[in-house]
């Protein structure tokens, strides 16, 4: 199983950026995926979360400004994120709901730098 995620960098207060999940080695259509973030010295948490259905859910911190989605044909789920602000500054990462809950398959992540 991986699950690759990508697009971070560096980006001003107020500015967006659309990050990326490719899946391989699940059953992509029937998998909810969710992005997750850790911020230096916290703890990893999640931030949106899309049903195999596309019924999303969002941490409180994130409503309104990001966005998830996904593409079936291309095994990629998607996060936009729009109005960033400092305290968005973390590494990004993707992952299945079981695998979060059983620490396995987390990828490299994605690092998301906003700066003030």
């Amino acid at each position: 199983v991986q699950l690759q995620a990508s697009g971070g960098g560096l980006v001003q207060a107020g500015g967006y950026l659309r990050l990326s999940c490719a899946a391989s080695g699940i059953t992509f259509s029937i998998s909810a995926i969710g992005w997750y973030r850790q911020a230096p010295g916290k703890q990893r948490e999640l931030v949106a979360v899309i049903s195999s259905g596309g019924t999303t859910t969002y941490a409180d911190s994130v409503k309104g400004r990001f966005t998830i989605s996904r593409d079936n044909a291309k095994r990629t789920v998607y996060l936009q994120m729009n109005d960033l602000k400092p305290e968005d500054t973390a590494i990004y990462y993707c992952n299945t709901p079981w695998g979060a809950r059983t620490n396995a398959y987390w990828g490299q992540g994605t690092q998301v730098t906003v700066s003030s």
